[in-house]
């Protein structure tokens, strides 16, 4: 394949890879070293800078044995209008001077939206990886960046089935759609030897499988006064029947000092407060827990994919395949620690496996990329 497509093209194909936010970075890692590894392909990473509040540390690109973003566009926070208006135009700019072969956006947040819009209007070929996911609520700037993104996008990677099935039912051509799977199991697979080398609980003081890890950052949790109040008072109840290791989200910290929770958990015995971590201990972490608490939607598939209970704490979940075949459940504050208690009274269930989450996402992108530029 490579002497056909050396002989083809002279020169290497330019691909941007669109980088947000740190979840992004765990996506788009495996997707750049396997590009890298191709004679044909020159990866780029584009750093938006939308949540710049993340300390994007050197620590973190070590991690995931990444470079330094070559292109940074440096966004910053804002509303989403701003946010959105700001990548567009900053994107644009870096489009006409620096035109890719393709562009790669992943996940859902306002940069994939942005930076798809600025690539289809200058007739650059978009793909969206982890494309088809859906909440089915439209309250969730999330589901909006997502359906505006599947439309417009040129190739559809999906994670499941289920994922496939919504971008059928939104008209979208099936040629569009190549289910790939889960990348995100690919980074934990990539740095599974590195993961599994450290005992973070252990610096903590806590025992392997016998805390919680609770992480949370949407506004419908955090941002109101009463409702993460009622959250602290259930995490404070848990915490005395399983520790509880809580890395702070910036958002959530601020709201929590806002509002004068931050000193009753700090003082709580069996609740240990930590800044958000890098991928490597936060996933050393996630893999020795008894559950986790969360809001996320990557860790709902990390947690499902090792087999250990997972409690969502929303309404719904754009990732329905890690309810019907994985861990996780939904849940409200108010069913919270009723649904704790009954995971402690039994043994975790198992995964039962899904096709394609197997650490091999990458190369089958990888594949679906020949296809579509050399064909």
């Amino acid at each position: 394949m490579h002497n056909n497509t050396n002989s083809k093209f002279k020169s290497k194909m330019l691909v941007h890879l669109i980088a947000a936010a740190r979840p992004n970075f765990m996506k788009i890692a495996p997707l750049y070293h396997a590009l890298k590894q191709e004679t044909w392909s020159d990866p780029i990473i584009v750093h938006t800078g939308q949540h710049y509040d993340l300390n994007m540390s050197d620590t973190f690109f070590r991690d995931l044995n990444l470079p330094e973003p070559q292109i940074h566009l440096g966004i910053g926070s804002g509303t989403h209008a701003e946010q959105t208006g700001r990548v567009m135009i900053a994107y644009e700019k870096v489009l006409k001077d620096n035109h890719p072969d393709l562009v790669i956006v992943v996940g859902d947040v306002n940069s994939t939206m942005a930076c798809t819009l600025a690539g289809v209007k200058l007739c650059i070929k978009v793909a969206h990886l982890e494309a088809g996911l859906r909440s089915f609520d439209r309250t969730m700037p999330e589901e909006i960046n997502r359906i505006v993104t599947d439309a417009l996008a040129d190739i559809l990677w999906t994670p499941s089935p289920d994922a496939d099935k919504n971008l059928l039912k939104e008209g979208i051509l099936n040629e569009k759609i190549h289910r790939v799977g889960n990348i995100m199991i690919d980074s934990l697979e990539m740095m599974r030897k590195s993961i599994e080398s450290f005992a973070v609980y252990k610096d903590l003081g806590l025992d392997s499988a016998n805390y919680g890890l609770v992480t949370l950052h949407r506004p419908s949790n955090v941002d109101n006064g009463s409702i993460l109040e009622n959250i602290c008072e259930k995490l404070l109840r848990i915490s005395e029947k399983l520790p509880l290791l809580f890395p702070v989200h910036p958002r959530t910290l601020k709201s929590l000092q806002e509002h004068g929770f931050i000193k009753t958990l700090d003082k709580a015995k069996g609740i240990h407060i930590t800044e958000p971590l890098s991928y490597i201990p936060f996933m050393n972490l996630v893999f020795n827990c008894r559950l986790a608490i969360t809001d996320s939607g990557g860790l709902q598939e990390e947690t499902t994919y090792l087999g250990i209970p997972c409690l969502t704490m929303r309404p719904n979940t754009e990732r329905p395949v890690t309810v019907f075949q994985g861990t996780n459940q939904l849940c409200t504050v108010e069913s919270l620690e009723g649904k704790v208690e009954k995971i402690l009274m039994k043994k975790s269930r198992k995964f039962r496996g899904i096709e394609f989450w197997d650490g091999k996402t990458a190369s089958r992108v990888v594949t679906s990329i020949k296809g579509f530029l050399f064909s």
